[in-house]
């Protein structure tokens, strides 16, 4: 097992974690992932409360995870007082690049959150999310798993150097 792999599963409680370095934590000791993680490059896990991962997560380059943050009255935070709020983001979903989720918020599964999108409340599941702050763009619908599945399949008969359908 290299290093690399050693920390990942030390870190992220799974052994079927990918994640592109650099990547950079608070602690260290407050991420749990499930099967099959993949993160991309610069991602910033602030890990002082829980941060919970489902399955078949994956997340985009430079994405956010900030369960940390400090009051808004400027007298009470000059004094280095922090709170913390979990994050919790649900299976099979996928967070694009430069995504921020702040203290606090729960994604649901099977949903996707657009690239540059500040997540500052909680997403229901099955939905795109966009914007800053994010907000529901659309349910994701039957007709785009069947229009992703016939791209799938028309990639796979592609790659398997069958001749493609016109």
């Amino acid at each position: 097992m290299s290093e690399i792999t050693r920390l990942e599963a030390q870190i992220f409680g799974a052994r079927d974690v990918y994640v592109q370095p650099p990547f950079q934590v608070d602690y260290g000791t407050h991420i749990k992932v499930g099967r099959n993680f993949y993160c991309n490059v610069d991602a910033v896990f602030l890990d002082t409360n829980w941060i919970t991962i489902g399955n078949n997560v994956k997340i985009g380059p430079r994405v956010n995870l900030l369960t940390a943050g400090h009051p808004i009255d400027a007298a009470v935070r000059v004094s280095m007082l922090e709170f913390a709020r979990p994050i919790v983001i649900g299976d099979n979903t996928w967070l694009g690049g430069n995504v921020t989720v702040l203290p606090g918020v729960t994604i649901g599964s099977n949903t996707v959150v657009g690239a540059g999108s500040v997540v500052t409340h909680d997403l229901p599941d099955n939905v795109v999310a966009v914007g800053n702050p994010a907000r529901v763009l659309r349910v994701i619908s039957e007709a785009d798993r069947r229009l992703w599945t016939e791209q799938a399949d028309a990639y796979k008969k592609e790659r398997s150097g069958d001749e493609p359908e016109i």
